[in-house]
């Protein structure tokens, strides 16, 4: 589980209703997509995203704010200070550091991973990718399983993330040999225990 140091709620805010926040505007949404490629100013998010350095600057702060994102440098211009940002930095833990965090650690790593999934979900529909692409995949259901089927799905999808990974790494050999150039697709996974057990689970759903 990727772990933070972050302490997101600065500004009063619990993680949720922070991710609620940070994904709720498309500005918001876009300059969390591009800070979780790197480190940025204000003005080059605006190039980036085509949007007014004012409207960024507003958001930015906002999101700083709520802990959403950090300062990663700052640089003395003439006689100003420029900040540049980044995403929270997330780590990985050990199977063995996650089940030592608090309750409360644990609630904050796993926001903002989802804030990231759902930023990048919300950045496609706005952008049309989920609709262009004839290959999407969209789905979600539940199952209702033991301990062990628990287990066995949480390893299933280990698998599967090393094998993606895998597909990764060859084509971006492909890629150097045929100088076709790579894009940038969206691999998402989540295992969890529903809020509720319902008694019948709903046919799966995949367009």
């Amino acid at each position: 589980m990727p772990k933070t140091n972050a302490r997101p709620g600065q500004s009063g805010k619990s993680i949720e209703e922070v991710i609620s926040y940070a994904v709720g505007h498309k500005i918001r949404v876009q300059i969390l997509t591009t800070l979780v490629e790197g480190v940025f100013s204000p003005d080059e998010i605006a190039r980036i995203i085509g949007e007014s350095p004012g409207k960024v600057s507003h958001h930015i702060k906002e999101l700083l704010d709520a802990g959403s994102i950090e300062v990663a440098k700052t640089r003395k211009v003439r006689n100003t200070v420029q900040h540049f940002y980044r995403a929270v930095e997330i780590p990985f833990y050990s199977d063995e550091e996650a089940a030592a965090m608090t309750p409360h650690q644990r609630q904050v790593t796993v926001g903002l991973v989802l804030q990231t999934m759902l930023a990048e979900i919300m950045d496609a529909l706005w952008a049309g990718k989920l609709i262009d692409d004839p290959r999407v995949w969209l789905t979600s259901s539940w199952f209702n399983v033991d301990q062990q089927g628990r287990k066995e799905i949480a390893d299933e999808q280990a698998q599967s993330w090393e094998r993606i990974r895998d597909i990764e790494a060859r084509a971006i050999n492909r890629c150097a040999e045929s100088e076709e150039e790579a894009k940038s697709v969206v691999v998402q996974q989540l295992g969890f225990y529903r809020e509720r057990t319902a008694p019948i689970p709903p046919p799966s759903y995949k367009h």
